[in-house]
This record gives structure tokens, C-alpha cells and sequence, in this order.
């Protein structure tokens, strides 16, 4: 039996994806493709629901020019369709479990005194417990879920995307004005349409074999 073409159309996607070097500084993303990549970021999971980040979409090419040097001059963030500055919310804890409290009340109508249990669960985690001493690391775990399904989805409808660790996150906060907003960069992405002359599309990808990497037990 064949390989349903769903099935053969996603892992095709993901064979085509890489970390775009890059990108054809022309080429737009259209506005329902990009539409919908943000939907996905708002779609994204996280734990308990809490979602604590924000996705900074930087439009202005004058912006992404100032973040280039503290980006170790990687042309991706000047020349990409769009560029995303994913960010942790610092020092996650009460009053955010209670915003999300009250975005449950709101959109499912639940009365807030029924969800007091399952705040006061989340406060004592998050808030109180030991996950509380590094908060911004398990915001920062969140944020990369984030990260994954951006990259996938956008593999999916044949939009590139990099990944960007390299760069200098202090300063992106300051030239994006982040910390008045309780704000972090964690890691960027750039998006948009590989450039023909770009020899990393064309490289095989490198990976581990399954039984290397799978574990069955």
C-alpha cells in the first residue's frame, strides 16, 4: 500500500526546508500566506496554556538595518520578506496566570470562582515552586515550541525560514525598546523565499538515521 499523499506531501516539505542563508530581498511573502504563519504562532501550545511570550513582527526597513550589526551582520534579517524577534515575557508569575484566568472566563464563559483551583495549581508551579527560580528558562522552552511550529508551518506552504541564535539579544532589546514592555528576545527568524543563487538549497540534509535517534521500548 502507497504512502497516503498527504503524508508524502508533509515529510516532502520538511526535506525541502533548511536554514535559508539567502534570501531574494524581491520576493514578498503574500499578505493570507503571512496571515495565516501568524495565526499558527497564536495557535501554538504551550504549557498550561499560558503562553508567555510575544512575537515582535519588525516592518520597518530602517529598524532591521540598526538590529543587522547586532545580528553578526547576517544579511537574512535586512533581505527576508518578514522578519519575527521572538520574545519571553521576564519574570513570568501571578499576574500572568491571572490575565490567562481570566482570557479562559472570557472566552469560554466559565465562571472565574470554577478555574480557582486550577489557578491556584499554576500559581504554586509556576509562581511559587522551584520552576519559579528559572522562570525565563521555561519561558524560554515555550517560546522554541513557538519557534518549531513557525518553521514547519511555514515549510508546509513552501515559505523559507532561518532560525537565528546569532545575535546579540541585549541589543536587540534596546534598539526594539523591549524591557519598557517586560520583554526579551530569545531567538529570531527570518522568512521569506530562498534566493536562486543560494548554495546551501541545494546541500543534502544531514541527519542521524531513526534507529539512531528513535527509542522504542
Amino acid at each position: 500500500m502507497s504512502t497516503p499523499t498527504g503524508l508524502d506531501s508533509l515529510l516532502a516539505q520538511l526535506r525541502w526546508r533548511y536554514a535559508c542563508k539567502k534570501f531574494d530581498p524581491t520576493r514578498r511573502i503574500e499578505p493570507a500566506t503571512w496571515s495565516a504563519l501568524e495565526a499558527a504562532l497564536v495557535l501554538t501550545p504551550s504549557s498550561y496554556g499560558l503562553q508567555p511570550w510575544k512575537f515582535v513582527v519588525v516592518e520597518t526597513a530602517a529598524v532591521r538595518e540598526q538590529l543587522l550589526p547586532a545580528s553578526w551582520n547576517q544579511r537574512q534579517v535586512v533581505d527576508a520578506s518578514h522578519l519575527v524577534v521572538l520574545c519571553i515575557q521576564k519574570h513570568f508569575g501571578a499576574a500572568g496566570v491571572d490575565r490567562y484566568v481570566r482570557r479562559i472566563a472570557a472566552v469560554t464563559g466559565a465562571a472565574p470562582e470554577s478555574l480557582e483551583k486550577f489557578r491556584g495549581m499554576m500559581v504554586r508551579d509556576i509562581a511559587e515552586g522551584p520552576r519559579s527560580w528559572k522562570i525565563n528558562d521555561w519561558a524560554a522552552n515555550q517560546v522554541f515550541i513557538a519557534l518549531g511550529n513557525l518553521l514547519t508551518c511555514a515549510a508546509v506552504l513552501g515559505i523559507d525560514a532561518c532560525p537565528i541564535e546569532g545575535f546579540e539579544p541585549a541589543k536587540y532589546d534596546q534598539i526594539l525598546g523591549l524591557a519598557a514592555h517586560g520583554l526579551a528576545a530569545t531567538v529570531v527568524c527570518a522568512l521569506g523565499h530562498r534566493a536562486a543563487d543560494d548554495k546551501y538549497a541545494a546541500q543534502p540534509k544531514v541527519r542521524f538515521a531513526a534507529d539512531e535517534v528513535i527509542v522504542r521500548r
